[in-house]
C-alpha cells in the first residue's frame, strides 16, 4: 500500500513537471522583434593602432635585459580608443567611444549593438576611426537598404580594406 501511494505521488508530480515544461516550451510566444520592425545588429572586434610607434632597442638595453627577454624592438602595448557613429537617415543612433579590452589595454575593442527599426527603406550611414586622428572617420559606409518586416541585418567589420560588412 505504501509503495502503491509513493507511487502514485512521484506520477502526479513528475506529470505536473512535464505539463509545466510543456507549456513553457510554447507559451508566452518569443518574437525578436515587435511586428511590423526590422532589426539591425551591429558587432565587431577591432584592435585599433597602437598608441606610439615601435622603437628599435640600442645594444646597451639589449644587454641590460636577461637572455630570454631580448627583443630587438621594444613596442607598447595600449591600443587606441574605437570611434563609431552609426546614422540612419541623417539621424545619428549611435555614437560611442570603445575602450580596448584586456589587463593592459592591447585586446581589441568589442561592440554588439540591436537597433530595432520599422521596417522600410534608409540611408545607413557608419564611421569608425582607429588611428590618432582627432575629426572624422577611416572608415566611412553609406548604404540605401530596405528592410522587410522580421528582417534582421547584421553588420560586422574588417580592417583588411573591407571595412564594414553587411550581411
Amino acid at each position: 500500500m505504501k509503495q502503491t501511494l509513493r507511487l502514485f505521488g512521484q506520477l502526479i508530480i513528475y506529470s505536473g513537471f512535464a505539463a509545466m515544461l510543456w507549456y513553457f516550451s510554447a507559451s508566452p510566444a518569443y518574437e525578436r522583434v515587435p511586428p511590423g520592425s526590422a532589426l539591425i545588429k551591429l558587432s565587431f572586434a577591432h584592435g585599433a593602432d597602437r598608441t606610439a610607434d615601435c622603437r628599435e632597442r640600442t645594444y646597451e638595453e639589449l644587454m641590460e635585459l636577461a637572455p630570454n627577454m631580448r627583443a630587438p624592438m621594444d613596442c607598447p602595448r595600449l591600443r587606441r580608443d574605437v570611434a563609431i557613429r552609426m546614422k540612419l537617415d541623417n539621424e545619428v543612433v549611435y555614437d560611442d567611444l570603445l575602450a580596448p579590452t584586456g589587463i593592459h589595454g592591447d585586446g581589441p575593442s568589442i561592440t554588439y549593438r540591436r537597433f530595432p527599426v520599422p521596417a522600410g527603406t534608409f540611408l545607413l550611414e557608419l564611421g569608425l576611426r582607429d588611428s590618432g586622428r582627432q575629426e572624422g572617420y577611416d572608415y566611412v559606409s553609406r548604404k540605401h537598404i530596405s528592410l522587410k518586416p522580421g528582417q534582421s541585418l547584421a553588420i560586422d567589420f574588417h580592417a583588411g580594406g573591407t571595412g564594414f560588412i553587411f550581411e
